[in-house]
């Protein structure tokens, strides 16, 4: 009855092959033949997932060199298949307007456990091996997994939320289009606060907020690099780039204004406006830097503070090409430009666009 079934597929007489198969699933269903044209039969009836379970059972199973051969000819089609259908998808995806702009995919942080429940999927959205997979998908920060055309980008990011990935895309001029606003000093701090700043162009001004628009507290490490002179293994000199010191940064969002107060140990001038600590002339930056982000903490104990800036960092510092496209807004002397200042600007802008689509959303 096997070569019927053999002979129905050749003549595409699916029905008659399945009617068939029927009949040979209760005599022999453990028959290698039986099984291979199942697979067949799940393959011509557009169930690949079913098709491609049993072809992979049968490889491990099986020892019979037509039957693999013709397996493994059964996944390849599948995966040509797959593959055009990708294409076909990518294509419309990258057709609607604006989807050709550069932006970048990011994967939200899962523990063990909820790694090992997701990896499989993962690793068939983006055509990679089980290990790679485990590997990519980060447990400790976010991670800019990919960056390109924002139109391919959602396409797979859609996939992966649909698998229960957490992730999000953007586009970069979305993170460019916020305003970042120098501080310089606090003003005034009672039910509002006015803070004095530089605009992007450097202008002196000042802006008055009530401190119920901040919606996010980001803060992060910036490194100070010097080049010091130093002594090789062969008792030479020999000059080299290393960190000396950091300078500290605080962001505070205000996405109803779709700004950005960007306050700095290096910048803030503890002298001036609202005395927030006590005898700042005589204390070290660090202490008067500790106690403005104290008195922060006391006017904003309900927004929600983003502190893990350098693991995210250090998995992108070498993204120089995308990097580039990312207006720093960070003031500090430096010898020769660093990827760490992009870097945060970056997350910053990152947490900006992530908190202002979950506010859009509860509304």
């Amino acid at each position: 009855m096997i070569e019927r079934v053999a002979i129905a597929f050749d003549r595409k007489d699916y029905h008659t092959a399945a009617k068939l198969l029927q009949q040979l699933l209760k005599e022999s269903p453990d028959n290698p033949w039986v099984q291979f044209y199942l697979g067949r039969l799940y393959e011509v009836s557009h169930k690949r997932q079913d098709a491609e379970k049993i072809y992979r059972q049968l490889l491990r199973s099986t020892t019979n060199t037509k039957i693999v051969t013709q397996t493994r000819q059964g996944l390849q089609r599948l995966q040509e298949v797959e593959q055009e259908e990708r294409q076909r998808a990518i294509a419309k995806a990258t057709a609607e307007p604006n989807s050709s702009e550069p932006g970048v995919l990011v994967l939200e942080p899962l523990n063990q456990e909820q790694k090992s429940t997701v990896i499989a999927k993962f690793a068939q959205i983006m055509q990679l091996d089980a290990y790679t997979a485990r590997l990519v998908i980060p447990s400790r920060s976010w991670k800019v997994y990919r960056s390109g055309q924002v139109g391919v980008l959602k396409f797979y990011g859609e996939q992966l939320k649909a698998a229960g990935i957490p992730c999000f895309w953007t586009t970069i001029a979305a993170v460019q289009q916020i305003q970042v606003y120098q501080v310089e000093y606090f003003s005034e701090s009672a039910q509002q606060a006015t803070v004095a700043c530089r605009n992007q162009t450097n202008q002196l001004g000042s802006l008055t907020f009530n401190w119920s628009e901040v919606q996010a507290r980001v803060v992060g490490l910036l490194p100070i690099f010097e080049e010091v002179v130093d002594i090789d293994a062969r008792h030479k000199l020999e000059r080299k780039t290393q960190t000396q010191d950091y300078a500290q940064f605080c962001d505070l969002h205000i996405p109803g204004r779709r700004c950005i107060l960007r306050l700095s140990d290096h910048s803030y001038d503890f002298q001036q406006g609202v005395e927030i600590a006590a005898q700042p002339s005589q204390n070290t930056i660090r202490i008067n830097w500790n106690q403005v982000l104290k008195w922060l903490e006391q006017h904003l104990p309900q927004v929600k503070l983003w502190s893990d800036f350098t693991p995210f960092a250090e998995t992108i510092l070498d993204q120089t090409e995308m990097l580039n496209n990312i207006t720093p807004h960070i003031h500090l002397f430096r010898r020769e430009p660093t990827n760490w200042d992009a870097a945060f600007q970056l997350y910053s802008g990152l947490v900006f666009h992530k908190c202002s689509a979950i506010a859009h959303n509860e509304n």
